[in-house]
């Protein structure tokens, strides 16, 4: 059973835990991240692309000119893929690009993101955060102390607004609570800081 150091927000060890190895002990599966990353990833497309096709275009209501006799080619409309100012051919349209992936799929790569940082040394647990003001020098200092570099994801099991708002002009630091970290905000980080509560979360959630 893999067990892990508990820090302060001022740097010292104040206890140690046991973890899950259902949870954190797995072997990594980058496969299933990369799945679920691209998931997300497409998830966040609008989709409202759009162009006009022949029947959505204004005007050419009139043949331009008559079928025989000419010398032309025959023409219908003035609005025709071919005409400039015409209607677009095989255009974009409003569309989903979600894609389908199974809560087991997203659970495994949780489980892999987890035990990845484990085995390399980049997760912090600590007890927790508790900033006296929302000022970004508050949050500096409490980086300063657990000796973080890189990007950081700090999780935590409930939304802290002095915390959120002292992150947030800092750059490569990410505050987000358990409920709402997503795999790709996982992927993208470096090292997490977690807190014991969103520790516990992450255990009960995960080993189902």
């Amino acid at each position: 059973m893999p067990s892990i150091v508990v820090y302060n927000q001022l740097g010292a060890e104040v206890g140690k835990i046991n973890l899950s190895k259902k949870v954190f002990g797995t072997e990594p599966n980058m496969q299933v991240v990369y799945e679920v990353v691209k998931a997300e990833r497409a998830a966040m497309r609008q989709g409202t692309h759009k162009v006009k096709n022949r029947s959505e275009v204004a005007g050419g209501g009139r043949k331009p000119w008559r079928q025989k006799g000419t010398g032309r080619a025959r023409h219908g409309s003035i609005r025709s893929p071919q005409w400039r100012g015409g209607g677009v051919v095989f255009g974009p349209t409003p569309r989903s690009y979600r894609l389908k992936v199974n809560r087991k799929v997203v659970k495994e790569a949780l489980r892999s993101l987890l035990s990845s940082r484990l085995q390399n040394n980049n997760l912090i647990v600590v007890d927790k955060i508790a900033l006296p003001d929302f000022k970004t020098k508050s949050m500096v200092e409490v980086l300063k102390n657990l000796k973080l570099e890189g990007k950081i994801l700090i999780i935590t099991a409930e939304e802290d607004f002095n915390l959120f708002t002292a992150s947030r002009n800092i750059p490569n630091v990410y505050v987000q609570t358990k409920e709402h970290t997503s795999v790709y905000d996982m992927a993208g980080a470096d090292v997490y800081v977690a807190t014991q509560d969103a520790i516990m979360l992450f255990e009960e959630d995960l080993k189902k």
